[in-house]
């Protein structure tokens, strides 16, 4: 870590919400108070308040859960209340291999089904690759409303890093799309000029290596996290057209050593990070805290999730929301468990999903 003092971890406590949960990736919140959980092997499940996890939900559509790949994240439509549309991500099966893909569904009124799948996006080329799906999700705001569109982080899918400098192709990419899966006229490569080139009118930035967490701050601001390879673990500020780096240059290495490229970590037109890691903590999941349950000073701090090490990371900014970070606070260490989302609930809490073959939904409280 660079740039950043690394302070004395205050004390929090955990209680579990609900457990023997499959590898779950996502979270996400109904308004009758239960949660919505995606499992990678390809199941969506609700769970009550007190915790009742529910059978599958059916109507999904088919996902390949190989490797990295499955039934990953899970975002309501801000209208959900109304329409009780959502979205989900996940690994797509097809010709060639396999990509990240998108699909709108409605949620039935008794939570048990989804009706009118609708793919709108597919990342292409597929590939047969096991890793770097990234597949996280957010939705669009202009003057701090739902503007209509939607962001969706995509990996480089391991074997094919240099993709994420070329805009022929979606590897290593953030899209943005209308929530009916054409494309806005004001994305940087929907020009007549970008598209006699062979871009890709998805596209909204690039250089991106695994996406593993997308949220927009209360200003607007996309901020997204990725896994670097041997350290470079990043956090970024993603902004329309702009190239963040991968595989060019990257504060981490090869596995197993040796420098990546020509080694270098800044050149001239590429991106540098807010915040990076070195060695690699392989964050998951991402959350800015707007309440002040945890005391006012948590309020515009942003948190994130450790796989590797098993805890909360907790950022704090030079401004509310936005800045640099200033100071890393690590807690839950001895959690012992992967964290794989990090989330803030309408109740102001923060919940946590732990990747495992019996993971858990985890409530976060002060101690």
């Amino acid at each position: 870590m660079v740039g950043a003092a690394l302070a004395q971890a205050t004390a929090l406590r955990i209680e579990t919400v609900a457990s023997g949960l499959e590898h779950p990736w996502a979270l996400a919140f109904l308004p009758d108070g239960k949660f919505l959980v995606t499992e990678r092997p390809g199941r969506l499940r609700t769970i009550s308040a007190t915790g009742q996890v529910s059978a599958p939900l059916s109507g999904l559509p088919p996902v390949e859960a190989r490797g990295q790949g499955g039934l990953l994240d899970v975002l309501l439509d801000s209208a959900f209340a109304t329409n009780r549309q959502l979205y989900l991500c996940y690994a797509e099966p097809g010709e060639g291999g396999n990509s990240t893909a998108m699909a709108r569904a409605t949620l039935s009124p008794d939570s048990t089904r989804l009706l009118d799948l609708k793919v709108l996006f597919s990342q292409k080329p597929k590939v047969n690759s096991n890793g770097h799906f990234g597949c996280r999700m957010t939705e669009g705001q202009r003057d701090g409303q739902p503007d209509g569109t939607l962001f969706l982080a995509l990996g480089e899918r391991f074997s094919r890093k240099d993709d994420a400098q070329t805009l022929g192709n979606h590897h290593g990419k953030v899209i943005r799309i209308h929530k009916d899966g054409t494309v806005p006229a004001d994305n940087p490569f929907a020009t007549a000029a970008a598209q006699a080139s062979g871009a890709l009118p998805e596209i909204w930035s690039l250089g991106h290596r695994n996406p593993q967490g997308m949220v927009i701050a209360p200003n607007g601001t996309l901020w997204e996290l990725e896994h670097g390879p041997q350290g470079g673990d990043e956090i970024n500020t993603v902004q329309s057209g702009r190239n963040y780096g991968w595989p060019v240059i990257t504060y981490g290495e090869n596995y197993g050593g040796g420098k990546i490229g020509a080694g270098i970590t800044a050149q001239a037109g590429l991106e540098q990070p807010v915040h990076y890691w070195t060695p690699s903590i392989a964050p998951s999941g991402m959350a800015f805290v707007s309440s002040t349950r945890y005391g006012p000073a948590w309020s515009g701090n942003l948190v994130v999730g450790s796989l590797k090490f098993g805890y909360l990371a907790r950022l704090e900014l030079s401004e509310p929301f936005g800045g640099r970070v200033v100071r890393e606070t690590r807690h839950l260490q001895d959690l012992g468990e992967r964290v794989r989302d990090v989330r803030q609930g309408p109740d102001g809490w923060l919940y946590l999903l732990t990747d495992a073959p019996r993971g858990r939904l985890l409530r976060v409280l002060p101690d």
